[in-house]
């Protein structure tokens, strides 16, 4: 009976951290996953954005986490595994990689212990073909990306408190950002940060095609080549009234 009765405990433990609905889209996912070639996949994403304000979210600690901006995908520490042409396409884009690391800065390639993305005006997305359009108040946040030793530290924290300073300095009261639905430990950690939603979508791609519905404009898409892809914009601010100081 285990060869049934493992799947099914498998997929109860799923829909308890997930969600009937989101169960069921995880498990669309996986079966899509297991198409030879790799060629489909299940992408849904929840679209959040959390206001922009300065100040210490460390209380003080996390003095030995040094926070600096790296200039180019060739002077990135070692690191999560990215494609090289992503990392590329992010720096072309204007894109700027807050790097944390432990310890003295000529140990930065040793000891790198989190980054993150910021991007404004707009951003191309490198996991499915779509593009967000935003307002001149507005930032774009990607990858956020902690070392599994350090998770549960301060280091996202610390990567935070330096992107609230420098976004604020330049006008920017919102960031906002795509997490995968999937991931309940980003989505708790962005609502910890008083991040608000804004939205959902789900891509579906099969080889050429790709398939969107969203929530949010333009709410269905359909495309085969690079060049189609649906743009969100998010230039209003209906979330105003959490509006930060």
């Amino acid at each position: 009976m285990a060869w049934f009765l493992n799947p099914v405990r498998r997929i109860a433990a799923t829909v308890r951290q997930l969600g009937w609905i989101d169960g069921a889209w995880h498990a669309c996912a996986r079966l899509l996953q297991t198409i030879p070639g790799g060629r489909c996949a299940l992408h849904r994403y929840q679209f959040v954005a959390q206001p922009v304000a300065p100040g210490s979210l460390c209380r003080g600690r996390g003095k030995t986490i040094a926070v600096t901006p790296c200039p180019a995908a060739e002077a990135l520490p070692p690191g999560p595994e990215r494609p090289l042409p992503v990392l590329l396409d992010r720096y072309r884009q204007g894109a700027q990689c807050l790097v944390a690391h432990v310890g003295q800065a000529s140990d930065a390639a040793q000891s790198m212990a989190g980054w993150l993305w910021l991007l404004r005006g707009a951003c191309q997305e490198d996991e499915v073909r779509a593009r967000y359009v935003l307002a001149p108040q507005l930032s774009w946040d990607l990858d956020v990306w902690v070392h599994p030793d350090q998770r549960g530290a301060l280091v996202f924290a610390r990567l935070w408190e330096e992107a609230n300073a420098r976004l604020h300095a330049q006008g920017v009261r919102w960031s906002c950002s795509r997490i995968s639905r999937f991931n309940r430990g980003s989505l708790a950690a962005h609502a910890r940060l008083g991040a608000v939603s804004l939205g959902t979508a789900t891509f579906v791609r099969c080889g050429r095609w790709q398939w969107m519905l969203a929530s949010l404009p333009p709410y269905l898409h359909l495309s085969r080549h690079p060049a189609s892809f649906p743009s969100f914009r998010f230039d209003h601010l209906p979330w105003s009234h959490h509006a930060a100081t």
